[in-house]
């Protein structure tokens, strides 16, 4: 019979030699109970390919359609999946995570518990908690050497009619300042930034708008440390400046509009006019509002695209077309006095800091040029390079001269020049997003004080970068970029044990 030579050696058998049930691993049973499953070979001819008998295979498919079914089996809602201790040091925990990563209130903070674990806590405990972490968080950022901040950004931002001092790494975005005070003066900011000198902080350069408190105290703090403009600000004020123009011009456009459909109405056929004496002077206040706003934007787009941005000429051709429009603006501010004469103001009397970036770089690219031993104009020029459009003609022809001249020399001083550009620092970008984010703390509170604000400093400094366009921050806080070194969870620096399940 047939039947009787599946798993023999019969003549004409297709088994695999030295094949038993026994011998199959369990990669080998589980594409065998795939094939079973599959049905696209006969029982017969399986169990005689592999040495096995029928049972086996029936086996290995029951368990195969077991696990299956197991895997989309709606799952027990119920089911336990892990225990967890609930202790006092743990409720400590859970309380600064939700305040510091929740952004829960006490009284939040309180809900939370009696609804979820039904334990109750006072106010005070809570506030108990708190005072406790920011004295120890205190003591951690008294610890850290400020040596490595190259670049700082300073600002201030209000809480409840108080300034509260800012201080932030600008490569880092490690913040080294955050404290509440009654006053923002040449006094206050000096104070803290002689404090901040005895922790190693030195910077390069710093970036602030034009507080005269935070200029003067940095200036009598740290008397070498220049105080670069910040760009980020004169471009806001200028961009406002526009749309104010703008949105002048289409009101003048919608008058003319009202008072032509007015003049040509059929119900008022001689009687216009007066309004017909308001449109002749309405049309030619219209065309000189649509110039003057044109021309304007013109100049801002000069301003941001031509003299401000890093990628662009050299110190002197940033001055003299920064002047330029400087005159220009001069020029229209009968126009628009209070709109145009602020603007114009402020570009004469931040000059030097606004461009103060410009000369880093310049300084940056001259020792470039010495270290390649190539003539300044040609690390200028690939500065320029930059800011070409890779997809235009322009810039292959520019590159192609460029590689022709600089021939090895180019790629090496192609990064160079990048790296640079990329650790020039032209505005104060990450103090304000810091401002953003500690918004998000301040609301909560009325009255902040300098405890709270220490625990603060102290979580955003060692709390992850969860995302970032910068892929070097990504999942790496601030005090681990500044130091280079890894730390322990935030809780734990504060000598909690966080809970791991088994």
């Amino acid at each position: 019979m047939v039947t009787g030579l599946i798993g023999t050696d019969a003549v004409g058998s297709s088994r695999i030699p030295g094949m038993t049930a026994k011998s199959l691993g369990p990669a080998q049973r589980r594409e065998l109970s795939i094939q079973v499953l599959a049905r696209s070979n006969s029982m017969n001819w399986l169990a005689d390919r592999h040495g096995v008998s029928r049972k086996f295979l029936y086996q290995q498919g029951g368990k195969a359609e077991a696990a299956l079914e197991a895997a989309f089996e709606k799952a027990d809602d119920k089911e336990v999946l892990f225990n967890l201790p609930i202790t006092k040091p743990w409720l400590r925990q859970l309380v600064l995570e939700l305040a510091l990563e929740g952004h829960a209130s006490y009284r939040g903070i309180i809900q939370i518990l009696h609804d979820m674990v039904n334990y109750d806590l006072s106010l005070g405990t809570i506030s108990s908690i708190m005072r406790l972490a920011a004295a120890k968080a205190r003591l951690v950022n008294q610890a850290q050497d400020l040596s490595r901040v190259r670049v700082g950004g300073h600002d201030e931002i209000y809480q409840a009619d108080k300034p509260v001092l800012v201080g932030v790494d600008m490569h880092n975005a490690y913040c080294y300042l955050l404290s509440e005070e009654d006053h923002c003066d040449q006094t206050t900011w000096g104070v803290h930034l002689l404090d901040l000198a005895r922790q190693g902080l030195h910077p390069r350069y710093t970036v602030a708008d034009s507080g005269k408190g935070l200029r003067s105290g940095q200036k009598e703090a740290w008397g070498d440390v220049p105080c670069h403009g910040d760009v980020f600000h004169i471009e806001r004020q200028m961009g406002d400046m526009v749309r104010y123009l703008d949105n002048r011009a289409s009101r003048y456009a919608a008058l003319v509009r009202k008072l032509e459909r007015r003049v040509k109405h059929p119900k008022l056929a001689g009687k216009t006019k007066t309004v017909r004496a308001m449109l002749k002077k309405a049309r030619p206040r219209h065309l000189q509002a649509m110039a003057l706003a044109r021309e304007v934007r013109t100049l801002a787009e000069w301003m941001r695209d031509d003299i401000l941005p890093l990628a662009g000429p050299t110190l002197a051709v940033r001055r003299e077309l920064y002047d330029f429009v400087v005159t220009e603006l001069m020029a229209r501010e009968k126009f628009c006095r209070h709109r145009i004469g602020k603007v114009r103001r402020a570009l004469e009397e931040q000059r030097k800091d606004i461009l103060a970036f410009a000369k880093v770089l310049e300084m940056d690219f001259a020792g470039l040029a010495g270290k390649f031993h190539v003539p300044p104009g040609m690390v200028q020029a690939l500065c320029q390079l930059e800011a070409m459009d890779q997809n235009s003609p322009e810039y292959w022809q520019r590159h192609g001269a460029l590689l022709a001249r600089l021939g090895d020399k180019f790629q090496p001083l192609q990064r160079a020049v990048g790296a640079v550009m990329a650790d020039t620092t032209r505005a104060s970008s990450l103090a304000e997003n810091l401002n953003g984010r500690l918004r998000g703390y301040f609301f909560l509170r009325r009255e902040l004080g300098d405890g709270y604000l220490d625990l603060l400093r102290f979580f955003m400094n060692h709390h992850t970068f969860g995302r970032s366009r910068r892929p070097e921050r990504l999942n790496r806080s601030p005090a681990q970029l500044l130091t280079g070194k890894r730390h322990p969870h935030w809780l734990e620096l504060l000598g909690f044990q966080q809970f791991h399940q088994q």
